[in-house]
């Protein structure tokens, strides 16, 4: 999934010089934990809502606790439409959410904004 999801980000025209990727919430926390001492800020997170280990709602709120990657983008990957997830990803700092199955210009039309905003 995290490799369609790289394809539609370079299928929608958006240029992705480097991808942190993690299988499930505790390694993308660790990934974000290293990643405050590099040169090259992060523009953008995309996270699936359902992980092993630590889902994504349990990720984003862990983050919002550590104060990680603060003024990051957030955009939600689910195949949870429910108002419930949608509202608790909201509360937990997401800017949006992508709902799969997405096609390439779905995920332009949520990140973009997003990348251009930060």
């Amino acid at each position: 999934m995290r490799k369609v999801i790289e394809r539609a980000l370079h299928q929608a025209g958006l240029e992705v010089s480097e991808v942190l990727q993690a299988s499930n919430g505790e390694e993308a926390l660790e990934a974000l934990r290293n990643e405050s001492g590099t040169t090259t800020p992060l523009s953008l997170i995309l996270s699936d809502i359902n992980m092993p280990v630590m889902d994504g709602l349990q990720f984003l709120e862990q983050k919002k606790r550590e104060n990680l990657a603060q003024g990051v983008p957030v955009v939600m990957i689910t195949t949870e439409g429910s108002e419930p997830f949608v509202l608790r990803a909201i509360a937990a700092g997401a800017q949006g959410y992508i709902c799969k199955p997405f096609t390439a210009e779905q995920v332009k039309a949520r990140v973009l904004p997003l990348i251009r905003a930060a």
